[in-house]
């Protein structure tokens, strides 16, 4: 990053860094390292439930705490972004991240590898400090093209991780699966602190808040916008149906009854690509119907997908059909419901995304454990039916939320 000359040179201005084009990739690639780290386990867990010897119940337990670990860091440990520099706090999380990959390749006990997992999950910030970092050194008119850039970073690194962990797990064992990760982890964690800078000085000397005062500020925040509760939740379902479905998959598709691999699994999660082309037409849509009631139609259509789930879970060719329709709806969802507080003053904004982003991957864990105690007890057509029930609360929270929504409101208000 080259600093802009500014001041004199007794009483220099505040440099301000800007962000170059090999930076922006680096940080798109290191992006996707740390976002990849929370999903290598969907393609592989049959094969780590297999050699630790442990039921699908148990096995379940490490999404689902990984999941829930990467909640409570988000609300104890990302409002820490307020006080310490980006670079300072990115390196930490990641050198998180590392310990707990090498915890994972290396336990020989199934409680270690759970504690790994969870630790890792804990130390996951990165991926929501640097779109704040890159932000702050960028021009407004280029803050669009680097935040998609970055976005499309993390879509790479989710679908890389998937396909990729399936093909290596199966083919070379699910331990080689993390000492790749760490692997890559590791140049990551070393390249972070070269290419990113420390806060601004004029930044680094504005008042700041207690520690304490920046997390318990997000209460009032709440009562004062009690709708994020609401979009929350409903994201919290959308990514546990998300990711009860692919620990289903994961299951199902490498059990005896079906008898396909983890690379099978992994290759099916290529469908995803779907997301790259189909996100910005539907966002554009979202834009003019407006996101509640655009979010009603969506989850409309994710339900009937689920109901394919059961129905069509003896072909693997089959379940390519709702799987695809859940793949271009779901990150609707999570879009409509970012849109409905985003328009909210700036000063509030992070705040609210923190209460967002905990309550769905607070979902997501409660969801991951959930779906594989029903594959336990009754298979496929009881991960199906868990999923059809989180379909069906999500599609009338939607339309709660459509309902006594402003939009609506407004429209009558205004006698249209």
């Amino acid at each position: 990053m080259t600093p802009e000359p500014s001041g004199d040179g007794e009483n220099p201005a505040p440099q301000t860094h800007r962000l170059g084009r090999r930076d922006l990739i680096l940080l798109t690639l290191a992006g996707a390292v740390v976002t990849a780290n929370a999903y290598y386990i969907h393609p592989i867990i049959a094969l780590v439930a297999k050699d630790f010897g442990v039921s699908p119940s148990e096995i379940g337990l490490v999404p689902a705490l990984n999941q829930i670990a990467l909640a409570l860091g988000i609300l104890l440990l990302l409002p820490l972004g307020d006080r310490v520099s980006n670079r300072k706090l990115a390196t930490i999380f990641a050198t998180g991240q590392l310990a707990g990959l090498i915890v994972m390749a290396l336990a020989t006990k199934f409680w270690v590898f759970v504690a790994g997992s969870t630790f890792l999950g804990f130390s996951t910030i990165t991926p929501y400090l640097l779109p704040a970092y890159a932000s702050k050194r960028v021009a407004p008119e280029r803050l669009g093209q680097v935040t998609a850039t970055l976005t499309t970073g993390v879509i790479g690194g989710i679908l890389l991780a998937r396909v990729g962990a399936g093909w290596v797990g199966e083919h070379l064992g699910w331990r080689t699966v993390y000492f790749i990760a760490a692997t890559v982890m590791a140049a990551v964690t070393f390249m972070l602190p070269r290419i990113m800078d420390e806060r601004e000085k004029a930044e680094a000397d504005a008042p700041r808040h207690t520690y304490a005062g920046l997390v318990l500020s997000v209460f009032p925040i709440i009562r004062k916008h009690p709708e994020v509760l609401l979009s929350g939740t409903i994201q919290g379902l959308g990514f546990g149906i998300f990711l009860s479905v692919w620990l289903g998959l994961g299951l199902y598709l490498t059990s005896p009854a079906m008898g396909y691999g983890a690379d099978t699994v992994g290759y099916l999660a290529a469908v995803s690509l779907l997301n790259l082309m189909t996100t910005p037409f539907l966002g554009g849509i979202a834009d003019r119907v407006g996101p509640r009631k655009a979010r009603v139609f969506v989850s409309m259509i994710q339900f009937c997908a689920v109901c394919l789930l059961g129905l069509f879970g003896h072909s693997l060719w089959l379940l390519l059909i709702p799987i695809m329709f859940m793949n271009v709806v779901g990150p609707l969802i999570d879009i409509t419901g970012r849109m409905t507080f985003l328009s909210l003053p700036a000063d509030v904004r992070t705040r609210l995304m923190t209460v967002y982003i905990v309550l769905m991957f607070t979902g997501g864990g409660l969801a991951s454990w959930g779906a594989t105690f029903a594959y336990e007890h009754a298979g496929w057509h009881g991960t199906t039916t868990l999923t059809l029930c989180l379909s069906a609360l999500l599609m009338t929270l939607c339309f709660l939320g459509w309902w006594f929504g402003p939009e609506r409101r407004g429209k009558f208000a205004t006698g249209e």
